[in-house]
């Protein structure tokens, strides 16, 4: 049976990474590394996975990763592309959660992340882990780079009608709303309770470090560089994505045409589900689960194609692509420990 070892297990994707291990019945968690818990159970750090895993978290060092054929870095960016290289170089393949690897132009990253990237060498190696758009590439990757949060709706929701030349590429606005828990799980006075709850704010404006991200899998998309404004907020919400996107349609673009492209570039995928006709995703509908919902209008008025994405920022947007891009590294069934619903009826 595959082993796998989780470096950084106890943010909140390293929670929900285990979460959604505890239930996988093709592999097994070998190692646990934590800082700040090393030598606490997991059932005390996390007493809800008590029943799941019983192991001890444990100080990384390269050598608690020997043997594991999956290592997940659950590291923060910045962090990461000091670990990742040694990983590599001891010969494990890695799913890396932070951003060191998404961006395929270095001086990019250099210039959203203000700080200098120690491995560049190793960029041309990661695969962007979409399974939607790189499947076959990730079941022989090395290195995967697993996508933000943000970016994994609005790509999932805007690629396909990029591809087929449905919408203007200038015209594209992605209004996003997230739960606190996309801050991570930290000591920071902008996400406590009392300065969340009531409470509904943008931030980042214009600036947003996932803007490139997005801007990269769009342009790959349609063949030619495409540009975006994005905007998130902050909503008083634990978890959850709901992103609204608007776009101008190309000429006389249907909403009929859209639906259409995206029906069948998602037909066989086991986790989009689009929306019926003129029905919209709420958040609650996704808590818990890998799925991404899409609904979809056209308002005729404005010749504007409006379309509302819901994820689960935490599971597919973060540990649940993990595990479907492990899935396809070992050449598991993709779905396997996956298909649960969510939270909510």
């Amino acid at each position: 049976m595959p082993k796998i070892a989780v470096v950084g297990a106890t943010g909140y994707t390293g929670f929900e990474l285990l979460r959604l291990l505890g239930s996988h019945e093709g592999v097994e968690v070998m190692a646990l590394t934590s800082e700040t818990y090393a030598g606490k159970g997991v059932d005390e750090v996390f007493p809800a996975l008590s029943s799941v895993h019983d192991g001890t978290l444990v100080k990384y060092e390269l050598a608690v990763c020997e043997g594991a054929d999956i290592v997940f870095c659950c590291l923060p960016h910045r962090v990461a592309m000091n670990t990742v290289p040694c990983l590599l170089d001891a010969g494990h393949r890695v799913v890396d959660f932070s951003a060191d690897y998404r961006l395929r132009d270095f001086a990019v990253y250099e210039a959203w992340y203000k700080t200098k990237h120690t491995s560049p060498e190793r960029i041309a190696d990661a695969v962007y882990g979409i399974p939607e758009l790189y499947r076959k590439d990730i079941k022989r990757a090395r290195l995967v780079a697993n996508p933000g949060c943000y970016p994994t709706g609005a790509i999932l929701a805007l690629a396909p009608l990029l591809r087929a030349r449905l919408i203007k590429p200038d015209s594209i606005i992605v209004d996003a709303k997230s739960g606190v828990s996309g801050a991570g799980r930290k000591a920071d006075l902008s996400i406590q309770f009392s300065e969340v709850n009531e409470g509904f704010k943008a931030y980042g404006v214009g600036t947003h470090r996932h803007t490139p991200e997005i801007e990269q899998e769009l342009s790959v998309a349609l063949g030619e560089a495409v540009q975006v404004s994005f905007t998130p907020h902050l909503a008083p919400m634990t978890r959850g994505i709901l992103s609204t996107i608007y776009a101008e349609g190309e000429g006389a673009a249907s909403a009929s045409e859209v639906r259409a492209a995206l029906r069948d570039a998602y037909a066989d995928e086991p986790f989009i589900r689009l929306m019926p006709e003129d029905a919209f995703p709420n958040v609650t509908q996704v808590s818990g689960s890998n799925y991404v919902d899409i609904g979809l209008t056209h308002d005729k008025r404005t010749s504007r194609f409006i379309i509302v994405v819901a994820i689960d920022n935490l599971v597919k947007g973060a540990s649940g692509a993990a595990v479907q891009n492990m899935n396809l590294m070992l050449g598991l069934p993709e779905t396997q420990g996956l298909l649960q619903p969510g939270f909510w009826m």
